[in-house]
């Protein structure tokens, strides 16, 4: 219970100071009309990101038994999008810093989703493959749509 919570503790520090560095990039634009164009949505990928893992950190923090969900979630989030970027699908708005970091934190995350470390519920096919299908969703919707 001590190790569970101190890599929550620690992939909270992690998603919180990138989620910071992210909303200063956020840029506001001027004028009521941009902001119902893409380019300024697309701005919230990297902030979408970060905030999975501070939902999914907290979860594992509180022992929640959709912990696993959520870190699979953010784990295959976070891995698309260099992924996507490199296949050419879009080009990633995610600085190289947050890239390197969230995909540390998304293998580690995965990890410990399907190898069920804490004893918490365990991933079905099913829903590991619901995981994948709404990571895919979250990086298309915030670069691609």
């Amino acid at each position: 219970m001590k190790k569970r919570k101190i890599i929550s503790l620690l992939l909270l520090i992690i998603g919180a100071a990138l989620s910071v560095a992210f909303i200063l990039k956020i840029e506001f634009p001027q004028g009521f009309e941009a902001y119902f164009k893409r380019e300024y949505y697309n701005q919230f990928g990297p902030l979408a990101i970060s905030i999975e893992l501070l939902i999914a950190s907290y979860y594992l923090f509180v022992g929640h038994k959709k912990t696993n969900f959520t870190l699979a979630l953010f784990g295959f989030t976070a891995l698309l999008d260099p992924l996507f970027n490199q296949i050419g699908f879009f080009n990633s708005i995610v600085p190289l810093y947050g890239t390197i970091i969230l995909s540390i934190c998304a293998l580690f995350c995965l990890w410990l989703a399907f190898a069920n470390t804490f004893k918490l519920k365990r991933l079905s096919r099913l829903v590991a493959t619901l995981s994948v299908i709404l990571g895919v969703f979250v990086e298309l919707f915030f670069n691609y749509l």
